[in-house]
């Protein structure tokens, strides 16, 4: 009798081609954690040791997550939620709890793409002493309707694209943006390194410093890989629903790791250099964590240059947006996917229905910034972000990205290693080619992930609790 369940849904759009997938599953890895939070951890540990073991963990961990979550889509023919309920019924609750990853995340993911809409804009509309000023940054985000605009704009864009469909929408657009983001990125990169005690900053940042190994380094590389690789947010599962049997699924996740940590060593060359430039050392760099760094430091520098500032920031933020919006584009897409899927509805009333959530999230979220009486309790309970006006933000990354995912993960790991067997996803791969990395696939999901992903579970949480520091 015939395997029903890896039998994709007869109804499905479809990429193109491998390289339609590769470049799409790449811009959906390559976004904001590369360009502002990989270069400040690389600072933060060491350089050279920090990426030495940020590449190991990618080729290891990540490949076999990924794997495991992209061929999970391929032979179901379904989203997160609709894919584990295929292969176990019992196990649906993995799926919604991945399903639930991309809704907490989009709303202020795009906040973030709207900030860096905003200095894309500025540096055509303002002079770059006024965007490097002291105050700029927070005088923009606090109380201010512009952010509405700017977050609404970068939605409006992103849900513009995904209607448009995965071929003539995101497969295009990833097509266009994905080369001119590794252009840019090398263009800056270079330029960077011109600029006066920059060749320090180059130095911190390739030279490894051994004596700065430490777990805490391997939990950091680790929580960035997971971030950056787009795992455990149904994402991947999406994706992998729309490939194709006939291409090498192996060789196409391999393509997409090597472009995520491209473009990650990429922003390290182009932040980390021009910030040592402006602050004189690694130290200094890592004090300015997220959006200090990014909407602080780098005005900054861009103002010290002179008659090129003002381009080369446009340049920058050109470069950030595009990332931002690829990366927007995988989650929207994601939610479309699970509310069509979970519901049975149409692509264009699931389009609409997840349009109406995240916007109406994102405003929800902006909120945050707008000193209401009603925030006050929120911040006491929860305690998180430096100012008053943060922790709205704080507080959804701090659920999806310290709560969720790694518990995703793990689960996922238990669900491929032990109930439906490592067997099952190797079937699929070697439907369309060998599978070189079966050994170390079966390796990492039984054994190496679930141990890795407990440490980081349990290192959260002592650390929560004041027991520890991370």
């Amino acid at each position: 009798m015939a395997d029903n369940t890896s039998s994709p849904a007869p109804i499905r759009s479809s990429w193109s081609g491998k390289w339609g997938f590769i470049l799409a599953a790449s811009a959906s890895a390559v976004g904001l954690g590369n360009m502002w939070r990989f270069p400040y951890l690389a600072a933060k540990y060491g350089g050279g040791i920090f990426l030495l073991v940020y590449v190991v963990l990618v080729v290891t961990f990540g490949f076999a997550l990924m794997m495991a979550e992209t061929a999970l889509g391929r032979k179901t023919g379904q989203s997160a939620i609709g894919a584990f309920s295929t292969l176990n019924k019992k196990w649906k609750f993995v799926g919604i709890l991945a399903s639930i990853v991309p809704f907490v995340i989009t709303p202020y993911y795009a906040l973030i793409g709207g900030w860096v809409t905003k200095y894309m804009i500025a540096y055509i509309t303002t002079p770059a002493s006024e965007i490097a000023s002291d105050g700029y940054f927070t005088g923009f985000i606090l109380q201010n309707p512009e952010t509405y605009f700017y977050l609404i704009i970068f939605l409006l864009l992103t849900i513009l694209i995904v209607a448009l469909g995965v071929n003539k929408g995101i497969e295009n657009v990833n097509r266009v943006l994905m080369p001119l983001l590794i252009l840019m990125s090398i263009g800056i990169s270079i330029y960077a390194l011109t600029l006066p005690g920059a060749l320090s900053g180059l130095a911190f940042y390739l030279i490894p410093d051994f004596s700065k190994f430490s777990v805490e380094l391997v939990l950091g590389a680790l929580g960035q890989m997971f971030y950056s690789l787009s795992l455990a947010m149904g994402i991947m599962i999406t994706y992998g629903s729309y490939f194709s049997r006939e291409h090498d699924l192996e060789h196409s996740v391999r393509r997409i790791e090597i472009f995520d940590t491209s473009i990650a060593m990429l922003a390290g060359f182009m932040i980390i250099p021009a910030s040592f430039a402006a602050l004189g050392s690694g130290e200094a760099v890592m004090t300015h964590a997220g959006p200090g760094l990014m909407f602080g430091v780098l005005p900054t520098v861009f103002n010290s240059i002179g008659a090129l500032g003002p381009m080369l920031g446009f340049l920058f933020f050109m470069l950030v947006f595009f990332a931002a919006m690829t990366s927007c584009i995988s989650l929207f897409e994601t939610c479309t996917s699970i509310i069509a899927d979970g519901f049975k509805l149409s692509r264009k009333t699931a389009i609409l229905a997840s349009g109406i959530f995240v916007v109406a999230m994102g405003i929800f979220v902006n909120m945050g910034y707008d000193n209401l009486l009603w925030m006050d309790p929120m911040h006491s309970l929860f305690g998180l972000g430096e100012y008053q006006d943060f922790q709205l933000l704080d507080f959804f990354d701090f659920i999806s990205n310290t709560i969720l995912m790694p518990i995703v993960a793990l689960l996922t790991c238990i669900f491929i290693g032990y109930i439906v067997k490592p067997q099952a996803i190797i079937d699929e791969v070697k439907l369309s080619s060998a599978f070189k990395g079966e050994k170390l696939f079966v390796v990492m999901i039984k054994y190496v992930a679930p141990v890795l992903l407990v440490v980081i579970l349990i290192s959260y949480t002592l650390n929560t609790a004041g027991i520890i520091t991370i």
